[in-house]
């Protein structure tokens, strides 16, 4: 691999312009499918088993061992089940995504003083409703901490995702180890690193920010 130039990268930038533009919104677009799918299971699991011992430690150690599997083996696996391309990578992150979520989001109901949930259902509302309009919103700043855990995690494995075809910066980093030794490798390698690097601290901005935005006054640290 030829060593680095930084006028050489800015030129590399300025001619690919729109073809590195096209990458990051496919990464952002897949991470954010994925991350949509992991939530409402994951919150959905959550809600489902916050209250039971063993549905919860089933949930969780099942997330948690999805999680162990390496990320190149998962998704190589899912090749003659899926093909190439989208499909295995969105299975894949949105497996990957699921244990933060629903770890802090029966964390996040389990903290719910007891005493508010007396008084809520005392007011009349029944358990159902008790556990929507009570323990859901103040539990949410917790579960909202998980989905910001497991974007950072789908944006990384993300660039994995070009090992079957999928879509993103991966592309071009792949394609830089692969062309070791030739003028442009180490810039794609650096441009398809730095972009997701850049897009991690620009999404868990967005978190910080959504976070406050959405969580009640009385909540705020």
């Amino acid at each position: 691999m030829t060593g680095f130039d930084f006028p050489g990268l800015l030129a590399f930038w300025g001619k690919r312009y729109d073809d590195i533009l096209g990458l990051i919104g496919e990464h952002l677009l897949v991470v954010a499918v994925a991350l949509l799918l992991a939530t409402i299971l994951g919150v959905g699991i959550g809600l489902l088993v916050w209250n039971s011992p063993v549905g919860r430690s089933l949930a969780v150690t099942s997330a948690a061992v999805i999680l162990t599997i390496p990320s190149l083996a998962l998704l190589a696996a899912m090749i003659p089940l899926f093909g190439l391309g989208w499909v295995p990578t969105l299975i894949g992150l949105t497996l990957y995504s699921l244990l933060p979520i629903i770890r802090n989001t029966v964390v996040g109901l389990r903290e719910v003083s007891p005493a508010i949930m007396e008084s809520a259902t005392g007011m009349g509302l029944s358990p159902g409703a008790v556990l929507l309009r009570i323990q859901l919103p103040m539990a949410w700043p917790v579960i909202v901490t998980g989905v910001r855990v497991a974007a950072q995690l789908t944006i990384g494995i993300a660039a994995i995702g070009a090992y079957v075809g999928g879509p993103g910066l991966g592309q071009m980093i792949f394609q830089g180890l692969s062309s070791l030794g030739s003028k442009n490798a180490l810039n794609y390698a650096l441009t398809g690193t730095l972009g997701v690097i850049v897009l991690a601290l620009i999404v868990d901005g967005l978190f910080t920010l959504i976070t406050k935005t959405t969580t009640s006054k009385g909540l705020r640290a």
